[in-house]
């Protein structure tokens, strides 16, 4: 999912979302390691407990939480930030067989990073597609996910994500004027903004939005902060997900689609308070 915003400045040079006009750089200073032989960047930030932050589908961790003040916020608060480029995006290897990005694959790429860091447990904070991968982290290794964050994904991540057909053409597409479906419109701009290698995307696109069995997500053993905004057309309700996972808390943004509540102040504030309660 878009874990940002679209393009549309607002007075001072900031999006709605809090994404500078100017993306940041990312690039070959990103540390990197090889994650069951493929190139995985990531960035750390700050010391003190280890949080890891997994971004949304066609963004980085420079955009998805360095832009939004994330990154930042978590460092102020004494906390280690442990943020990669997901497998296709950011600094990370680029790979064009949808096989590669089955998402419980992608997942093992965050758990090999924790491995790679000596890292036994850390609290995961995941954005849209980003959420699913932590949620698939907590399932399949309880004991490296101390609390999880699940963000801008819902229902949806039970029911599925609508809208994956005209996502794969927008990004397929020649170029984004020839892009009419809105929906699709607004990924392959946003992957433009982005820098994405957009056959990367799409492959990706084909293969991460699987879903995942309530039973599977009645695993979670860890607690578990459900966000979402009002006006999330692409997230789902926030019911079912909460019904699936034991003693989930809930939270939804007023006033907040997709694209603008990454950066919410009250989300933020939210995650602070949820990571402080935990023992």
């Amino acid at each position: 999912m878009l874990p940002g915003c679209l393009p549309t400045v607002s007075p001072g040079g900031y999006h709605a979302c809090g994404v500078v006009d100017k993306l940041p750089e990312q690039g070959d200073f990103m540390p990197a390691f090889s994650s069951d032989g493929v190139r995985i960047a990531y960035d750390i930030h700050g010391e003190g407990e280890p949080v890891l932050l997994v971004h949304g589908f066609a963004s980085k961790a420079s955009v998805n939480w360095g832009s939004t003040g994330w990154i930042d916020l978590l460092k102020k608060a004494g906390r280690r930030v442990i943020a990669p480029d997901n497998r296709g995006h950011g600094a990370s290897e680029k790979l064009y067989d949808p096989a590669l990005y089955d998402a419980s694959t992608m997942a093992e790429d965050l758990r090999r990073l924790l491995d790679e860091l000596a890292i036994p447990q850390a609290d995961v904070l995941g954005y849209s597609m980003g959420a699913r991968l932590s949620a698939l982290l907590a399932i399949g290794h309880p004991a490296r996910v101390r609390s999880a964050v699940l963000a801008g994904l819902a229902g949806a991540m039970i029911s599925g994500v609508p809208g994956t057909p005209e996502v794969i053409a927008a990004l397929e597409a020649p170029s984004l004027a020839s892009v009419s479906d809105p929906v699709g419109r607004s990924f392959r701009r946003f992957a433009e903004q982005t820098g994405s290698d957009l056959a990367a995307l799409s492959a990706c696109m084909r293969s991460s939005r699987a879903v995942i069995a309530p039973e599977a997500l009645r695993r979670i053993a860890c607690p578990v902060l459900i966000v979402v905004g009002d006006a999330d057309d692409l997230a789902g309700p926030v019911q079912p997900l909460a019904d699936a996972i034991p003693d989930a808390e809930t939270l939804v943004l007023k006033g907040r689609d997709h694209m603008k509540a990454v950066a919410d102040q009250q989300f933020k504030l939210a995650v602070l308070d949820f990571l402080d309660r935990r023992p």
